[in-house]
């Protein structure tokens, strides 16, 4: 009887002669020994019908704060709610304002470009840019636009698999900074990839802050613990269920695994520590609080501490989901919520806002990128597909929202 490897072997092979339209939703392959699938759920206009149909918890409504905007990445919302949306492909920055308060943007303007601006953090009238190798600061006019960009940096790791650097400054008032890994699973010959960096707000001090982390775009510190927790990606081509994404709470001189160990300790038949074990490696890192659905792909990350949402949110956290390519049943596409308890702990993952994913999973209308939260206290959310910024909003008579409909939960994990 032939071997099942052998069989999936042989069956990617006749995969790969099929013409090309059998395999422009959906490719059944071998990688690595592991069994995987690609798929990405093709691409449909965000329509108002389409939109009306969104799914959140009884009294919050999903709404366009502005649409036809490219390709919207990273947010950043000023105290007077101009909001600042970095476009990686054009590589600009664009101010949103909605200036007569009806949850609506009236105006988009560019004020800067150059290759690549990707990650955006506002302190003390300036904001600051993050592009692959550079981290520029500008000071904000009284007019909301932007003076002369001044470069900090410019030899920022280089670009790999995960360009894209993100940025916020801690309660500390330091800035920290995201850097992606540049590969799926490898040895890192520069020391400053796959961490969380330090800086200064004047640029100086650049330093690591944590590692072991392949790409940890969205972030945020608990308004009440003041801990730093990001959600970080998990290794590909390990299969549909493996590797799932990774909430950790981030810890300064920590080693969160990657590319050696990942989840609670596992192995990955990728890369080996040069001077211990694997097992002995494991035992020296972090194991996440929480784990969600593999290859879901969060993006942003952003801590509830307005006044607008009915109380048992507050100090809860809200991600976007990108959504996947690396499986055959799509997850993401979607906001979740992470509950916390009163000591700052995360106890729980669930859906929030769902419903971008049409016609049985085989289409989407928004892959949700960027999250901020408004002066007002509405969920500001960037699709960087199909260029809208989505508002989330509670509208309902006072009392304790309904949980939401459909939602999955994620039992806490020590770690």
């Amino acid at each position: 009887m032939p071997h099942p490897l052998a069989c999936l072997l042989a069956a990617a092979a006749l995969l790969t002669t099929l013409p090309a339209a059998a395999q422009n939703d959906y490719e059944k392959t071998v990688k690595d020994g592991f069994p995987v699938n690609v798929f990405k759920p093709g691409k449909v206009e965000a329509t108002d019908a389409r939109v009306a149909q969104l799914k959140a918890p009884a009294g919050f409504t999903v709404s366009k704060f502005a649409e036809n905007v490219g390709k919207p990445r990273m947010l950043a919302v000023a105290p007077n709610g101009d909001v600042y949306v970095s476009d990686r492909d054009k590589g600009t920055v664009m101010l949103v304002r909605d200036a007569n308060q009806d949850g609506k943007a009236e105006l988009t303007k560019t004020l800067v470009q150059r290759p690549d601006l990707h990650g955006l953090a506002l302190k003390d009238g300036k904001l600051y840019l993050s592009a692959i190798r550079e981290l520029f600061v500008a000071d904000v006019k009284a007019d909301g636009t932007l003076g002369e960009l001044k470069t900090l940096y410019n030899d920022l790791p280089d670009a790999g698999q995960h360009p894209n650097r993100t940025l916020a400054f801690g309660p500390d008032g330091q800035l920290y900074l995201s850097v992606g890994s540049t590969c799926n699973a490898c040895d890192e010959r520069n020391k400053e990839q796959a961490t969380m960096l330090l800086v200064k707000p004047d640029g100086s001090g650049r330093r690591v802050w944590a590692r072991g982390l392949r790409n940890t775009i969205g972030f945020g510190w608990h308004p009440v613990s003041k801990a730093l927790w990001g959600f970080d990606h998990g290794i590909d081509w390990l299969g549909d269920e493996d590797q799932r994404e990774e909430l950790n709470e981030l810890r300064e001189g920590a080693d969160y695994g990657w590319p050696y160990v990942y989840a609670d300790g596992k192995i990955p038949p990728h890369p080996q520590p040069a001077d211990m074990t694997p097992e002995q490696y494991a035992a020296k890192t972090v194991k996440p609080a929480l784990l969600y659905a593999a290859h879901a792909a969060p993006l942003g990350m952003v801590f509830n501490t307005g006044r607008q949402f009915p109380q048992e949110y507050q100090n809860d956290a809200f991600a976007t989901m990108h959504g996947s390519w690396n499986r055959a049943e799509p997850s993401g596409y979607r906001i979740v919520r992470v509950r916390y308890d009163a000591q700052g702990r995360a106890t729980g993952i669930e859906d929030f806002v769902t419903g971008w994913l049409v016609n049985g999973n085989k289409e989407q209308f928004g892959r949700v990128c960027g999250i901020a939260q408004h002066p007002d206290g509405s969920l500001l959310v960037t699709d960087d597909s199909n260029g809208v910024i989505y508002r989330v909003a509670y509208t309902g008579a006072g009392g304790k929202a309904p949980a939401p409909s459909g939602k999955t939960k994620v039992k806490a994990k020590k770690g």
